[in-house]
């Protein structure tokens, strides 16, 4: 896959630095790879989040070897290991009991309080607006990933709540996007407004079932459901399984105007 593969619409948005500061390691307490987009523009952010069991290593090149325009990659570690195996193999959330059985009901508490965390720091230090970043996450992965942008949207419903009474609306800002790979939902939304963070839910339909997708339409407002026969994540020899992925991004990856102006389409041009 290359540059030419994606279309990215034009947006004017020159709020924030061009290039922006790479993460620090004292500020976000697990292993992670960061890669500056190639073309010298950080105008967005993709975070990769891998599955159960993995590690950040293959994430970060999946996250280079796209090359999206204008488009920095940051791929983080699971903070845990997993128990019984003596190997590096990281999990987001306590996903086994004691016998070793997977909990039919984990909490990801821990790994949404990670991500808050290095959230924080992303906007802070580091300049990236909430609407610039985009999340991507396998399995176990994709669930920490749409349960992090719900909990961040609660946060920003809240605050413009709060602004309200004091006759300062601030505005509700969502990420920039959601890919999800075969990774459901861990709990049902409530929302008095769904989150209007665009998701892409890709599924194998031995994996997630339809029924997953009730809970991310009840919880964002905007859903593309891509289903694809196999397992596991979309293989880079079959293009018809990535292609989609592609377009959803050319519809919200954000572009800033400048010397090297990109048209990137999701097939041949016309």
């Amino acid at each position: 896959m290359n540059s030419s593969d994606i279309h990215v619409l034009a947006e004017a948005s020159v709020t924030s630095l061009r290039v922006k500061p790479a993460p620090q390691a004292s500020a976000i307490p697990t292993q992670f790879s960061y890669s500056p987009s190639d073309d010298g523009t950080d105008e967005n952010l993709l975070i990769l989040l891998h599955g159960l069991g993995d590690t950040n290593v293959p994430f970060a090149r999946l996250g280079r070897s796209l090359k999206l325009p204008q488009t920095a990659t940051l791929a983080l570690r699971a903070p845990d290991l997993v128990p019984f195996l003596y190997e590096q193999a990281f999990q987001w959330y306590p996903s086994f009991d004691q016998l070793g059985d997977l909990i039919e009901r984990p909490d990801p508490s821990p790994a949404l309080n990670l991500l808050k965390h290095i959230f924080g720091h992303l906007m802070g230090e580091c300049g990236w607006p909430p609407h610039r970043i985009h999340l991507f996450g396998f399995a176990q992965g994709g669930s920490v990933a749409a349960e992090a942008c719900l909990q961040w949207w609660r946060r920003e419903l809240e605050l413009s709540s709060q602004s309200r009474m004091t006759n300062k609306e601030t505005p509700v800002r969502p990420f920039g996007s959601l890919v999800t790979i075969s990774g459901p939902l861990l709990s049902y939304p409530t929302l008095s407004k769904p989150c209007e963070t665009p998701v892409l839910v890709f599924r194998r339909p031995r994996e997630l079932k339809d029924e997953a997708l009730v809970a991310f339409r009840k919880g964002f407002s905007r859903v593309k459901d891509v289903e694809r026969a196999g397992e596991g994540m979309p293989r880079a020899s079959l293009r018809e399984e990535w292609q989609p992925i592609l377009e959803f991004w050319s519809e919200v990856l954000g572009w800033r105007p400048g010397d090297n102006l990109y048209e990137v389409t999701t097939g041949t041009s016309n």
